[in-house]
């Protein structure tokens, strides 16, 4: 082998063998755009569940993935761009989370297949439930908490519906009274997040316990027993 040769094959295997995705320029992985994005998503959803919105900076950001400020721009176009992406991807994981979990059965069973899939996305998406149970504060184009709270009650509506028409009640009431069951689930689940105990199927039962109960003993036409009327 003559001397180009040697030299020339010496500059050549780095990138023969990262391949795609794995070059390494000065000791560094190259990651195709989409594995930098996917990256960037990543470390952007763990500082803002850490430091929260305001508390997060792309310099951070770019810091902890090993690029340069302008990569994360680049991506989505700043900080906003970043955050409004990792909301709406967790407001999906645990919209699908909490439809997929309704497979049928007894009202009451899938009350508690309701009660489960939030507590099992706070349980195994921590970082996700952090960032969704704050405010945002590009609300217009991710939404809030109270508003995934409300798309989670409009798949509860039809269970309720069914057992209001079953026990004579005005079903038209039911959207009302999924607001008011989802959202004793999702604020139990942050008080959880921080004690964890009880264990989450205890805490589930509780929860099913106090909501289906509470259900079997409504009232078709509540009173009010103070003197308040407005």
């Amino acid at each position: 082998m003559n001397g180009t040769n040697g030299d020339s094959a010496g500059h050549q295997q780095p990138s023969q063998r990262g391949g795609a995705g794995g070059r390494r320029s000065g000791g560094r992985v190259r990651m195709t755009g989409k594995q930098r994005r996917e990256q960037l998503l990543e470390i952007g959803r763990s500082v803002f569940a850490e430091r929260g919105y305001d508390g997060t900076s792309v310099e951070e950001i770019a810091e902890r993935a090993g690029v340069s400020k302008p990569v994360v721009y680049e991506h989505f176009g700043g900080k906003e761009g970043l955050y409004a992406v990792v909301v709406d991807r967790e407001m999906q994981l645990l919209l699908d989370m909490v439809t997929g979990a309704l497979t049928g059965g007894h009202s009451r069973e899938l009350l508690e297949q309701a009660a489960f899939a939030l507590m099992d996305y706070i349980d195994t998406s921590t970082d996700g439930f952090k960032i969704l149970v704050r405010d945002s504060p590009v609300a217009q184009s991710t939404g809030s908490f109270a508003s995934l709270i409300s798309d989670i009650a409009t798949q509860v509506e039809d269970i309720l519906g069914l057992e209001f028409k079953s026990r004579g009640f005005d079903a038209r009431l039911a959207p009302m009274y999924s607001q008011m069951l989802v959202g004793m689930v999702a604020l139990t689940g942050q008080w959880w997040l921080e004690v964890r105990k009880p264990a989450k199927a205890e805490v589930a039962a509780h929860l099913v316990n106090l909501a289906w109960h509470g259900l079997e003993g409504l009232e078709r036409h509540p009173k009010l027993v103070g003197d308040r009327r407005n």
